[in-house]
């Protein structure tokens, strides 16, 4: 019962938040943020659903200024949040679970909306934050397999999606370690975050049906985007190797060099022969 009145409290604040967003849409039009323009939209999660969720932080984010919360203490908390959701999600509370997830998924926004008007973003506090996004997806996919461990096929792609979420991290900070740039990908972190909550916030309502819907969606896209990413990192890496080759280096002189390394010194080799002939 308490996971149907969580999912339920979580969908009534939903309608909420789209109908005050309705309103301001109509009022003043929609809210923009750079954030949002420098992410941009893709196929499976729309610009105007990216603005909302900001723009709904924006009084969070003045209470935290207010309350002298710092960015990274939101991004640890967060963190917790997520520890106690995944401990929910491999119990079976996915209500409970919902809840939680949802809260510590705002965070993940909320601390940059803090640092950004504040002025204490720095590389540090993204490095933090990107750990703890990873800990979060996780102990998140880590907490759904538990729970599927008796239940194969489910579990196969909970840990497809796990594997896939990964790897699209892993493809864009080997591309960012490059200075290459490659595709932006359908299923980004934002993207997962939505797709897997809203998954498991209607489990207690309709069932297991849309959770292994959510996951074989992450699964699937998150493992196609990170293959387009590291094909389009290979091939501008090969590229620029043909635009500026490297150096090779003389391998018959580098062997020369090396059967002199190994050659005895000439002293050495003559106190040997005088030694030979004394015994």
């Amino acid at each position: 019962m308490i996971d149907v009145i969580c999912s339920l409290a979580l969908l009534s604040l939903l309608v909420a938040v789209v109908v005050a967003y309705g309103v301001r849409l109509v009022l003043r039009g929609e809210a923009h943020f750079a954030r949002v323009d420098a992410a941009g939209s893709s196929p499976l999660l729309g610009r105007r659903l990216m603005e909302m969720a900001y723009w709904s932080l924006q009084p969070v984010a003045r209470l935290c200024i207010r309350l002298g919360i710092g960015p990274n203490a939101i991004t640890l908390a967060s963190m917790g949040l997520a520890l106690i959701a995944a401990g929910a999600l491999a119990f079976g509370h996915f209500g409970v679970a919902a809840v939680i997830t949802a809260v510590a998924a705002l965070g993940d926004a909320l601390d940059g909306l803090v640092a950004r008007s504040t002025g204490v973003a720095s590389d540090a506090g993204e490095v933090l934050d990107a750990a703890v996004d990873r800990y979060f997806e996780g102990t998140f996919l880590s907490g759904l397999a538990i729970y599927y461990r008796d239940d194969v096929p489910t579990l196969i792609i909970a840990l497809a999606a796990l594997l896939g979420s990964f790897m699209v991290s892993y493809a864009t900070a080997k591309a960012e370690a490059c200075h290459a740039e490659v595709p932006r990908g359908w299923m980004r972190r934002s993207e997962r975050a939505v797709y897997l909550n809203v998954g498991i916030t209607l489990v207690p309502l309709l069932g297991k049906v849309p959770m292994i819907a959510a996951l074989a969606v992450v699964a699937l896209f998150s493992n196609v985007s990170a293959i387009r990413r590291l094909a389009a990192l290979a091939a501008t890496l090969r590229a620029r190797d043909a635009a500026s080759p490297l150096p090779q280096e003389p391998v018959v002189e580098r062997e020369e060099e090396e059967s002199i390394e190994a050659a005895p010194p000439a002293s050495s080799a003559i106190r040997s022969e005088v030694t030979s002939a004394a015994s």
